[in-house]
């Protein structure tokens, strides 16, 4: 592209403000900053609320907070509040529990193409050395320290990407991950956004995209560049993945663009 694009950084969170407050002091320190931040909150208490506010004085770019009361995991229904009021062209979507490499926000927007979306994958830490970088604040992570699993997810090399890109086309379906991925708002807004009928934890981020693909949206291919370094925390309750897996089915067998209760309920019709 000619130019790039206005983007939003969308970060979704939920109670964990250390957490957080170490993914935002990653984003200042990126080589190129995103537009504008959006905190997607479902229904965190006041410390997290107390957090954004101290750092939204000296941050450097416009840092919102977007809320919602706290009634069990919604993470589609807090993305799409935060979606309809994103400005940029250009939403790049992440959790509140990563640190960003800085390249990550510039990585995003030079791999933009038009009719497509990016899905990332993520490098895991491990318990011990998540408890170090709370206890030091540390934000550079080394693919060599002890902790670091699935490294190859830490090497970064995005103009052999490019190399790649030419030869290989991005299809999958299941191993997306909605911590690291990146979309044009217009093409979220002509699927209508996530699925809200999908609450609980999983597979709102891949009924999203199945929709984009019926709509003729593309994946691009994204290994070595894009890096987030997961920190360690529980895994969610997954009870609710054999409900959700059906309405993933509906939007297969079917071949859906649009989902009825999605993005659109939120936008300013005045626009």
């Amino acid at each position: 592209m000619s130019s790039k694009p206005t983007s939003t950084l969308l970060i979704a969170t939920y109670n964990w403000p250390e957490a957080l407050e170490l993914t935002l002091q990653s984003v200042k320190q990126q080589t190129l900053l995103p537009d504008e931040v959006i905190i997607a909150d479902d229904g965190s208490k006041e410390p997290t609320k107390k957090l954004i506010e101290s750092l939204q004085g000296n941050f450097p770019v416009p840092l919102r907070h977007i809320w919602q009361p706290d009634e069990g995991f919604k993470l589609g229904q807090i993305r799409n509040k935060a979606i309809a009021a994103a400005a940029g062209e250009y939403v790049i979507q992440i959790d509140g529990d990563l640190i960003l490499n800085p390249s990550f926000v510039k990585d995003h927007v030079q791999a933009a193409r038009p009719g497509s979306f990016i899905g990332g994958s993520r490098v895991l830490l491990d318990e011990n050395l998540s408890r170090t970088i709370f206890q030091n604040k540390q934000l550079q992570v080394s693919i060599f320290q002890k902790g670091v699993r699935n490294k190859l997810n830490a090497l970064h090399a995005p103009v052999v990407a490019r190399l790649i890109e030419v030869f290989k086309k991005e299809k999958g379906l299941y191993n997306l991950r909605g911590c690291n991925m990146s979309f044009w708002k217009k093409d979220l807004l002509a699927v209508n956004g996530y699925n809200e009928q999908i609450t609980g934890w999983g597979r709102e981020d891949t009924e999203l995209v199945i929709r984009l693909y019926n709509k003729g949206i593309n994946r691009v291919y994204f290994k070595l560049q894009g890096i987030v370094y997961h920190l360690y925390h529980k895994e969610y309750d997954r009870t609710s993945i054999l409900r959700n897996d059906e309405i993933v089915k509906q939007a297969l067998d079917s071949k859906l663009t649009w989902c009825e209760k999605g993005v659109a309920q939120y936008l300013d019709t005045r626009q």
